[in-house]
């Protein structure tokens, strides 16, 4: 059986300019764009694309972080909208936002 990991996420915008600059702000992320309807976030182990879109779709991404308090920070300071505060689960901790396109974000700090 072949090994299968995450490589790329894709995600729709309404408004493509407001959600890259959540990304790049709420957690740095350095864009690629490829025409005025699509970025990309390149160098991570796993790859994210933004296409505009009229709705958003239903996934819901996870992201690990080394310091969960601070990236809550961030994301507030990014006018993220935290839809589920900080609560532990097995094996971390995290909490739950909304990008600017209505994607549901989680950011979690393994124990």
């Amino acid at each position: 059986m072949p090994k299968i990991t995450p490589n790329y996420l894709e995600m729709k915008a309404s408004d493509l300019p407001a959600s890259k600059a959540f990304y790049e702000q709420a957690f740095g992320f350095a864009f690629t764009d490829y025409g005025p309807g699509y970025a990309a976030v390149e160098d991570g182990p796993v790859q994210i694309g933004i296409a505009a879109g009229p709705e958003p779709v239903a996934p819901m991404p996870t992201f690990q972080t080394d310091d969960l308090e601070a990236s809550l920070a961030q994301v507030k300071a990014a006018n993220g909208e935290i839809v589920q505060e900080i609560f532990a689960f097995p094996g971390g901790r995290r909490f739950e936002c909304l990008d600017p396109a209505g994607n549901r974000l989680a950011i979690y700090q393994p124990d």
